[in-house]
């Protein structure tokens, strides 16, 4: 079966977690580069890595990478491209998205506008029509140029990747699933591991840690652009895909995650949301305030995107909620906390520097992961679960 290349984006400073990933799904790597890893798969591949991977945007099917310093240089490189190989007579095609760093070419629009043409003169020389209806199944492509060097993909996942299909309520700027996902493999937490999200919102790291220990895979209650393509992926692939998933959900498993916030109708949405993924059995949530944060078992984690303030009003109450967190966290025995801000003084009013500390863009802010790391708990001598 002849392999493809896919390409994973995921978030600037996570590659580490998505190749991982990759390679726990059985895929070969073939780069990884900032904010993207290429990876060898068959069209079976298509299917798993849209249904089972928690740390992508989408997979882009790399249709090739060309080199061009000027428009007639993408014009001729974009139409030296075989794509009749991937788009059909009537599909509908465009360039969704086209991002430039460090080019000479930069404005998206003319990128999309050129290359846009130069696909079709390309199908109508080989199709040998004039005209394209485009009034079939829609192939959304993306492009990214980065010193002259443009990547060129099919999008295969349609609505991005985070959008899992069980958040229908959202707090006040909630962290993304595909970013959750991500942060907590950072993390030595396991399923048998107590975790406290003491800021929780609308759910995002609990959900995002029980459907990891259920092992259900966060593409199972959503579709993929890709499924309309059965020239490419046969209908099979997405059938055996779903199948395996189903069969991977580990139904009898015991947890003790729990989320608080001080805000109850955003329990009451986290807990709507729990049961949208099919976790809501392994979680339990709270309304209580960050001062109110204990727990009576040692060796737990704390994993948690607390406030930032990011608006004007807020940022004057930020230092007593880290001093509290902090507080908070030192009278909990022997547990490890990890945290994602873009408040510069995290650290001060936590009163303790982090082990480590990771800067991660979430979009365009950047942001810091404070790692601080508590003791293994002896071999054979794990906390028993709450359940």
């Amino acid at each position: 079966m002849e392999l493809m290349e896919l390409i994973a984006p995921c978030h600037f400073g996570l590659e580490s977690v998505m190749k991982r990933e990759i390679l726990d799904l059985g895929y070969d790597i073939s780069s990884v580069e900032d904010g993207k890893v290429t990876f060898l798969a068959d069209e079976e591949g298509i299917a798993y890595a849209n249904l089972f991977l928690r740390t992508t945007e989408r997979i882009l099917l790399k249709i090739g990478q060309v080199h061009a310093e000027t428009y007639d240089e993408l014009f001729e490189a974009t139409k030296a491209l075989p794509w009749e190989n991937y788009i059909p007579k009537n599909g509908r095609f465009w360039i969704t998205k086209a991002n430039s760093i460090k080019s000479k070419l930069f404005s998206p629009s003319d990128i999309q506008s050129i290359m846009k043409k130069a696909i079709v003169e390309r199908l109508k020389s080989v199709y040998h029509v004039d005209w394209f209806p485009e009034d079939q199944e829609e192939y959304p492509i993306r492009v990214s140029i980065l010193k002259d060097e443009v990547t060129i993909g099919l999008d295969t996942s349609g609505t991005s990747l985070h959008k899992r299909g069980y958040r229908k309520l959202t707090a006040k700027a909630p962290i993304t699933e595909t970013l959750a996902a991500a942060l907590i493999m950072l993390t030595p937490w396991k399923q048998d591991r107590i975790l406290v999200d003491p800021f929780c919102g609308s759910g995002t790291f609990p959900i995002e840690a029980a459907m990891m220990a259920a092992d259900l895979a966060p593409g199972l209650s959503r579709n993929f652009q890709a499924e309309k393509w059965s020239h490419l992926v046969p209908k099979k692939c997405w059938q055996n895909a779903r199948e395996d998933a189903r069969d991977r959900i580990r139904h009898d498993i015991e947890t003790d995650i729990q989320g608080f916030d001080i805000d109850g109708d955003i329990i009451k949405s986290a807990r709507e949301n729990a049961r949208l993924a099919g976790v809501d059995q392994l979680i339990h949530f709270q309304q209580r305030p960050v001062k109110e944060l204990s727990h009576p078992k040692k060796y737990g984690f704390l994993i948690t995107n607390p406030p930032y303030g990011e608006r004007l009003e807020d940022k004057e109450h930020l230092p007593e909620l880290y001093r509290t967190l902090g507080e908070r966290y030192r009278m909990l025995d022997s547990w490890s906390m990890y945290l994602i801000t873009s408040y510069e003084d995290a650290e001060r009013y936590l009163g303790k520097k982090a082990d480590k500390n990771r800067k991660i863009y979430n979009g365009m802010l950047k942001t810091y992961f404070y790692q601080y790391q508590g003791p293994k708990p002896p071999k054979g001598k794990k906390e028993p679960l709450r359940r």
